[in-house]
């Protein structure tokens, strides 16, 4: 009997280091995800460019970032599937620690550029080994409280490099010295944890593993998987284009903000939203007992933020704060829709999914950008922002109708 106890007890303790761990690397990726957001101004500031240019290089360098968790993405999912969940969580970490390191002492754009390329390349693989990895190991029906806490400490990260960067001040280039040693320093966290018991059974399989490309091959796994991406994309909408340049929006003469905006600080406050929303939609999906109908209201939420933020026209900017907080509780289905992404799939290819899931959501920003710049065309600003809107809140809702509900399904099953 007592074996038995110490049995469990163990058992217990390994999976608790595993969500713990898992958790605080999603802390440190959120942190040097959002680091550029929020010294995007000072940082290319100073190193001598202009106010149009610092727009400019601002969007290209944020987008290069992206471009690189695209290609992160696939390569450690494939790893993931391969070798193993925590290979992806070691070698990830290990890249952009160093990468963030780098970026404290560059001296052009150009060197920029190429960082945030490395350093989102590693920042790809964080995120879906994570999750994979937490939902392998705990019993089904209490997996969400795992993903979900994940989820509410990785994304009080972003709220932590808001701090940072007020403590630091001018001293960019220490917010991203601290982010990659806070990197370096977790890696010693890391050698307690196991790998994944369903990875491990599935090894004398003979199986074909991490083939992204068998996302491809038949067109009901495809269409399953693009649902997965697009439920997503208003998170990315939101942070990469609404709050990244709420500066610049608040200063659209249709919107005339009264009061300052500062991008660091925004996205502070809408990290602060998307800390809670990712902790009540996590619940609200355990307690409903289904993924969908969490998501279902969340979205539903992220669109009430949307109209307060394109009809906060002459405003004050903690009125303008505010609805970036709204919108962060809306958006904080992240954890959720990873969860459910990782639920959708058999072991062979779950990490796959789990890890290029978010980062295509991601990766959409890039085109949300050029659409947003060919509507510019025609339109003001803001109103091409509130046209993509529409699009970006009514293409999830019908993918999420017909995406399969997966609260407490058994995942030690192979595709």
């Amino acid at each position: 009997m007592d074996t038995d106890r110490s049995k469990v007890k163990y058992a217990a303790t390994v999976i608790t280091a595993g969500v713990v761990v898992a958790a605080l690397g999603y802390f440190v990726d959120i942190y040097d995800l959002l680091l550029f957001s929020i010294v995007r101004v000072k940082s290319l500031s100073s190193l001598g460019y202009g106010k149009e240019e610092v727009e400019k290089y601002g969007l290209l360098l944020i987008n290069i970032q992206m471009i690189g968790m695209l290609a992160g993405g696939v390569f450690w999912g494939v790893i993931g599937d391969k070798k193993g969940r925590l290979s992806v969580l070691f070698g990830s970490i290990i890249i952009y620690s160093l990468a963030n390191i780098a970026n404290a002492f560059i001296h052009d754009v150009t060197q920029y550029g190429i960082l945030r390329f490395i350093a989102g390349f590693g920042l790809a693989g964080e995120l879906g080994a994570g999750i994979t990895l937490v939902a392998e190991s705990l019993p089904k029906e209490k997996r969400g409280y795992g993903t979900m806490i994940v989820a509410l400490v990785g994304v009080s990260g972003a709220v932590f490099a808001g701090v940072v960067n007020h403590i630091f001040g001018d001293n960019w280039r220490g917010c991203y010295f601290l982010g990659g040693v806070l990197g370096l320093a977790l890696l010693i966290l890391r050698i307690s944890v196991y790998e994944s018991g369903i990875f491990k059974g599935m090894q004398g399989e003979v199986v074909e593993k991490g083939n992204f490309l068998m996302l491809f091959k038949s067109g009901k796994i495809f269409i399953k998987y693009l649902r997965c991406v697009i439920v997503g994309i208003p998170t990315w909408f939101a942070i990469g284009i609404l709050v990244t340049f709420s500066p610049e929006f608040a200063s659209e003469k249709n919107l005339n903000i009264q009061g300052k905006i500062n991008g660091g600080d925004a996205i502070m406050y809408a990290y602060a939203g998307i800390t809670l929303g990712n902790f009540l939609c996590g619940w609200m999906s355990q307690v409903l007992r289904s993924r969908k109908k969490a998501v279902f209201y969340f979205l539903l939420l992220t669109a009430v933020g949307f109209v307060m933020y394109f009809t906060a026209a002459g405003t004050s900017a903690m009125y303008f704060y505010a609805t970036m907080v709204i919108t962060g509780i809306g958006t904080g289905f992240w954890a959720v829709i990873v969860t459910n992404a990782a639920e959708q799939f058999g072991t062979n290819i779950r990490a796959t999914v789990t890890t290029t899931v978010p980062n295509f959501i991601r990766g959409s920003l890039p085109i949300m950008s050029v659409c947003l710049a060919m509507l510019q065309g025609h339109f003001t600003k803001l109103f091409s922002a509130e046209i993509l809107a529409v699009f970006i809140i009514v293409l999830p809702l019908i993918a999420l109708y017909f995406t399969e509900e997966t609260f407490g399904k058994d995942l030690n099953y192979l595709e």
